[in-house]
């Protein structure tokens, strides 16, 4: 990846010159708003995006060819979307001389629900993460990643169709706070200071405390519940049988284990009726009656949550947890964590049923309504303009966003379209290397063929 540095920026700050300031061009059409918790949607909703860098100018072309189609065969030609474009990244740099201009923040916070390709992040100061500034700033405090198998795609294991999963990851807290002290740096000194005075017992862990650079981990019960809840209430609207909490509680106990506890908690004293905690790590409901009264007493009490159909909430270690959707990934369906196992766990996930090209996602506020959804991987300088990569993280994702809106008609014709397409093994470059006979395409052609293959 080519590095960018805020030179340019910086430049014109030191020289008293104001970025410019980026207009935009609103369609007519229509704001999504929330009522009662329910996004309430119009037939031509304005919906923001950012194209994205690198290969995001093809992606992007391709994808919105796709939501356009589904959207009109859906729904005859009485709904559409009234696309808003605006900038971040390097397109926002090169236009205003910001990353992240706050008219583009102002939209999505404005209009709700919007989508993104894969953005550069600056190097040499200022924001660390474009994406992760985005998801702060607007408090999209759950990263939800679909991830299934669609047949037909390459795949390193031999069952990929095994793996159907929902997770749901802690997006704002976590080490991705950015709460870090640089090594040799004032603040580093001056928190060394503080740990050595009054928490000796602490520092004395602290294998080199001169060549040592910190990082906190915060994790909330606040931002814990919010997370598990909506989990919880993704799995009951779907029908799933379990939710799993996956941590690392058993070494980091007062932040990862609380996760879990708290996890439980929301499931128990939430949704009671409505769901059973069972698990082995010192806080399920399952647990607790075992510790009352007996052994029998908690199996049997898991019996009969299971004979009636109730949510299943559990947990598992993160090591084992990437073990096991490996050896018996059916186990698993809708999973709530925290923010790095989350990124470690989405990414070997979209391994087993095919890569992170066409792996979505999305980022979403379920009490204020905010979404933004985004493809999950990067620039790819390298092929930037020239037609060959493969849309699917994009297009799924808008998918997604499309069953956000209540649009699950149009959503629906996507997945049919992108199933079909890759069925009949014709496929961008990176499946088309993988797959045997396949007849390989450009990036749009690849999205021509999913519209047409919506019929």
């Amino acid at each position: 990846m080519r590095p960018i540095h805020s030179s340019r920026s910086c430049a014109r700050r030191r020289a008293g010159v104001r970025p410019l300031v980026m207009s935009l061009n609103v369609p007519d059409g229509d704001k999504v708003t929330i009522q009662n918790g329910e996004l309430q949607v119009g037939d031509r909703p304005i919906i923001p995006f950012i194209e994205g860098d690198g290969t995001g100018r093809d992606i992007w072309k391709a994808s919105q060819h796709v939501f356009d189609q589904a959207v009109r065969k859906a729904y005859g030609g009485q709904r559409s979307i009234a696309w808003m474009e605006v900038l971040a990244g390097q397109k926002a740099f090169d236009t205003t001389g910001e990353w992240l201009p706050a008219e583009t923040v102002e939209a999505f916070r404005e209009y709700l629900v919007g989508i993104k390709g894969p953005l550069t992040t600056p190097i040499g100061g200022g924001i660390r993460s474009l994406n992760v500034a985005l998801r702060q700033r607007l408090d999209l405090y759950a990263c939800v990643r679909p991830v299934r198998w669609f047949t037909g795609v390459p795949s390193p294991v031999k069952n990929p169709g095994a793996v159907n999963m929902v997770i749901f990851r802690e997006n704002t807290e976590d080490i991705y706070a950015g709460i870090e002290f640089e090594e040799g740096s004032e603040d580093a000194v001056r928190l060394k200071a503080l740990l050595k005075e009054n928490f000796p017992e602490k520092f004395q862990k602290i294998r080199f405390p001169d060549s040592a650079g910190f990082g906190l981990k915060p994790v909330s019960q606040e931002g814990t519940s919010r997370l598990v809840r909506a989990a919880i209430k993704y799995a009951l609207a779907q029908g799933a049988k379990s939710v799993t909490l996956v941590h690392k509680g058993n070494i980091m106990k007062f932040t990862e284990g609380a996760f879990m506890k708290w996890g439980y908690e929301v499931g128990e004293k939430e949704y009671g009726d409505k769901t059973f905690g069972w698990g082995g790590s010192g806080a399920s409901e399952w647990e607790r009656i075992r510790d009352e009264s007996g052994a029998d007493a908690a199996n049997a009490a898991y019996g009969t949550a299971t004979a009636a159909n109730k949510l299943i909430v559990k947990d598992t270690i993160a090591d084992i947890m990437l073990q096991q959707v490996l050896t018996r990934p059916e186990e698993f369906e809708v999973i709530a964590t925290l923010n790095l196992n989350g990124d470690y766990l989405s990414d070997a996930l979209a391994a087993q049923v095919g890569g992170i090209g066409i792996a979505p996602g999305g980022n979403i506020n379920y009490e204020t309504g905010h979404a933004i959804f985004e493809a999950t991987h990067g620039t790819a300088p390298k092929y930037a303009d020239k037609d060959m990569v493969n849309p699917g993280s994009v297009i799924l994702s808008g998918e997604m966003m499309l069953r956000h809106l209540g649009w699950n008609e149009a959503a629906d014709l996507i997945i049919k379209g992108l199933d079909t397409s890759i069925a009949n093994k014709t496929v961008t470059y990176d499946f088309h290397r993988q797959m045997e006979g396949a007849t390989k395409v450009a990036c749009s052609e690849f999205g021509k063929l999913i519209a047409k293959n919506m019929d």
